[in-house]
């Protein structure tokens, strides 16, 4: 029996889209349906649990993957992440060997077989400085040490949300403060499309939403965070003005 659930996010009119690894994991599909509409769960009802999720955004599917998850270990997928059964594995033999590690933040690939974006070369650490880029895909945990930290994803963020980006980095934020152990290794366990959410930045709700991440994980300190942040970033935020909207939080 695996020691690694991969828990699938995704709506009933795209569980069609969803392409499982080889592989002996045990496989949890969260299905929200807002519509009510017949969907065909296909060769997947096989090897899957499907459960269907109340309500919509995809954090109220990972908290449910957090809660049914029978194994030591989770990680979550989308209906267009396709998994590297054999890197899943070197994941799992990583968390094995570091009992207190509670966090695994591992890489992705594009199509084309390039990484998605820049990875450090080796493990690093986590703190909540670097961090923000995480995707939800690349995120392996231990399931019953998030559960006694009590630690879940913060449902007014992610997709479906109004606030649609950082669910991620807040969880991982989250679990820091808690005192959990989360590290990066450059384990490339996924292949996704080139386009995400978290790569949006041209809009004034992009630039909104993003600030409010920032409080959220910094609280009184995120001005001083956003001010170091934006000016990395002040070509995408688009201009001086917009990084002093950023700064502020507007």
């Amino acid at each position: 029996m695996s020691k690694l659930t991969i828990g699938y996010s995704t709506l009933a009119e795209r569980v069609g889209n969803i392409k499982l690894p080889a592989g002996k994991f045990e496989i949890l599909i969260l299905v929200q349906n807002p519509n009510g509409i017949e969907y065909d769960t296909g060769k997947l009802a096989k090897r899957a649990r499907i459960i269907e999720v109340a309500g919509t955004g995809v954090t109220k599917s990972r908290n449910r993957a957090i809660e049914l998850t029978n194994t030591d270990y989770l990680i979550f997928g989308d209906d267009d992440v396709e998994f590297d059964p054999d890197a899943l594995e070197r994941a799992i033999e990583k968390l094995e060997r570091d009992p207190q590690l509670t966090l695994l933040l591992l890489a992705a690939n594009d199509p084309s077989g390039s990484p998605r974006k820049q990875y450090p070369t080796g493990p690093k650490p986590l703190s909540r400085l670097n961090s923000a880029r995480a995707a939800t895909y690349e995120m392996m945990i231990r399931v019953p040490e998030v559960r006694r930290l009590g630690v879940k994803f913060d449902e007014e963020f992610g997709a479906g949300a109004d606030n649609y980006l950082g669910d991620e980095y807040i969880l991982i934020a989250d679990l820091i403060v808690a005192g959990a152990k989360c590290e990066f290794a450059p384990i490339f366990v996924a292949t996704h499309p080139d386009e995400s959410s978290g790569s949006r930045w041209g809009s004034d709700t992009d630039r909104i939403v993003r600030a409010k991440i920032f409080s959220r994980v910094f609280g009184f300190y995120a001005p001083l965070v956003r001010l170091a942040f934006g000016l990395r970033r002040r070509h995408e935020l688009g201009g001086w003005g917009n990084l002093l909207r950023f700064i502020f939080g507007r």
